[in-house]
């Protein structure tokens, strides 16, 4: 019996070695998530993760490189705040002000963003993948390679906005309002939902992933132009009375 335990001592120091590696990394875990102070005032760097900060004012804060996932931000003044390469993760931004902001490289991933305003942001290279972003406004808006691949923005408005480089991958863009957008190089809209989507006097002629059954939902008149091949709806224009 001696033998057998003297056998097993190996393994049995093996056992206990990798329980005290366990419990090391659940102590780690739990520190890590203690480290989070909701109280911490903005600044560069900040982990605010599940954090309450809504109907605040935050106006031109500093919130760089900002940890900010699953944050309550709901009608929260955000403009003109540093969000350089933050990280805003299934955020609720639901009509909050992000005007003027530099968010370019931030993550938007999965955020709750209803009635939003974005007019004027900066947000190149940014990602809203997935994101819920119904009736919010883009208006001026920098989006150069922006990636809104499964966005939901019906009703959105892009007046003026940079969309060079941008991929809407389906993305519900269901009467959303492009007739004023910019792009000078391509932009893909490969299966995304044109549902009354408002493309008139639109150049369309260098974006992608087009295809006719999405021409035929959508709204756009004689100056739109179109990829080759595709060709104007018959219900075009639309009646918007």
């Amino acid at each position: 019996m001696l033998e057998a335990i003297g056998k097993l001592g190996p393994a049995l120091r093996g056992l206990g070695l990798l329980a005290m590696l366990g419990a090391c990394q659940v102590a780690l875990l739990g520190a890590a998530f203690a480290a989070v102070d909701c109280r911490t005032d903005a600044a560069p760097g900040v982990d605010w993760t599940d954090c309450e900060k809504k109907l605040i004012i935050l106006r031109g804060a500093d919130l760089n490189g900002a940890v900010l996932t699953d944050v309550d931000f709901t009608s929260t003044d955000l403009r003109d705040t540093n969000l350089l390469a933050a990280n805003l993760e299934k955020a609720t931004l639901v009509r909050a002000s992000l005007a003027g902001a530099d968010a370019k490289g931030a993550k938007f991933d999965r955020i709750e963003a209803y009635r939003t305003d974005f007019s004027g942001i900066d947000a190149q290279g940014a990602v809203f993948n997935s994101a819920e972003m119904q009736r919010s406004n883009f208006t001026g808006a920098n989006l150069l390679n922006v990636d809104f691949r499964k966005a939901e923005l019906g009703r959105a408005e892009f007046l003026d906005a940079e969309l060079t480089g941008s991929s809407f991958t389906l993305a519900n863009l269901a009467r959303a309002d492009l007739s004023k957008a910019k792009f000078t190089g391509p932009i893909d809209f490969a299966d995304s939902f044109f549902f009354l989507t408002r493309i008139d006097g639109l150049d369309l002629s260098a974006a992608t992933g087009l295809a006719q059954w999405q021409i035929d939902m959508s709204c756009g008149d004689s100056a739109t132009k179109l990829p080759a091949g595709l060709t104007a709806s018959a219900s075009w224009p639309c009646d918007f009375d």
